[in-house]
């Protein structure tokens, strides 16, 4: 019995240290979550006011002819997807489901079926960037394997390095002097990384982001304005500040969501573990008091027996 008594007493220990790292990881999961949120807000408005850009940019400079910047008629030569995931586990299937939407995506592209990026020409073998080491295991295991494994930004002021790492590897990759010139059109590049969705649940993405969306260079019909857009650099200078910019921009949109989408899985799983520990310390808190009480009672019997020989 007393052996029983000890067997119990060290697994409460064990759990009540595990629900204190629990607990511990938990509260870092929800403060984390925080400035990445409010990254993702602030270059959501950074990211509307370029496309505001493009539209003065296009009713200033007048409509464009169907060119390179138009994916209709680009040729796609080459294909990059960067996918976003987590350096770290303890956040369930984050990565597994996110690889498991890239793996048939890159089926689709192999059967040249019609996808995300919308293309009309063949598309050519993916090549992949991976953002989180943990993101890149579950890729291999499926088969996939990136180019390169970069690390994930470590806080909210990291985000910034990546997505600048990130615009100077698509440059590098399209081989390109600018980013406004053919070269970089006939190169299709797409982000997957998990967002947010209703009812906080989350949900796998892959979202096109060269070619450029036609639209994006439309010429309004109309200037919701009395001051109509104006600008003093050369057209072809503006055209790729403003392109580089959608790029890091769009880039560091993904990057702050995969953050706080990865944040908020560990935090869902850190609650269902502290539940799971406190279930299982209740029953052992249960079962060592029972054990003492049963050890007493034997104890007092053996008393009351020997006295009463």
């Amino acid at each position: 019995m007393a052996q029983t008594l000890e067997f119990l007493t060290r697994q409460q220990a064990t759990l009540t240290s595990i629900r204190s790292i629990v607990h511990t990881m938990k509260t870092l999961s929800a403060i984390n979550a925080s400035p990445y949120e409010q990254a993702a807000q602030a270059i959501a408005e950074y990211r509307h006011t370029l496309v505001q850009g493009f539209a003065a940019f296009a009713y200033r400079t007048g409509p464009l002819q169907t060119g390179p910047l138009q994916s209709s008629t680009t040729q796609i030569s080459q294909q990059l997807l960067v996918v976003f995931g987590s350096d770290h586990g303890l956040c369930g299937g984050y990565n597994e489901l996110l690889a498991e939407q890239v793996h048939q995506y890159a089926i689709e592209i192999e059967q040249g079926l019609k996808h995300e990026l919308d293309l009309k020409h063949k598309p050519q073998p993916l090549t992949l960037l991976c953002v989180g080491a943990q993101m890149s295991d579950a890729l291999q295991a499926r088969g996939l394997i990136p180019e390169a494994v970069l690390l994930p930004p470590a806080s909210a002021d990291g985000i910034g390095r990546l997505a600048t790492e990130l615009v100077t590897r698509i440059e590098a990759f399209s081989q390109a002097k600018g980013l406004h010139s053919s070269t970089v059109n006939s190169t299709a590049v797409g982000l997957a990384f998990t967002q947010r969705a209703e009812h906080h649940l989350r949900d796998p993405h892959i979202q096109a982001l060269l070619p450029l969306d036609p639209s994006l260079l439309a010429r309004p019909k109309r200037w919701d304005s009395r001051s109509l857009p104006d600008y003093n650099l050369p057209p072809d200078t503006l055209l790729s500040a403003l392109l580089r910019n959608y790029l890091f921009a769009s880039i560091f949109g993904a990057a702050a969501e995969a953050m706080v989408t990865e944040n908020a899985a560990r935090l869902a799983l850190m609650q269902q573990a502290e539940q799971s520990v406190d279930e299982r310390l209740e029953e052992v808190k249960g079962e060592l008091n029972y054990v003492r009480q049963t050890d007493i009672t034997n104890e007092l019997m053996d008393v009351i027996i020997g006295h009463l020989e």
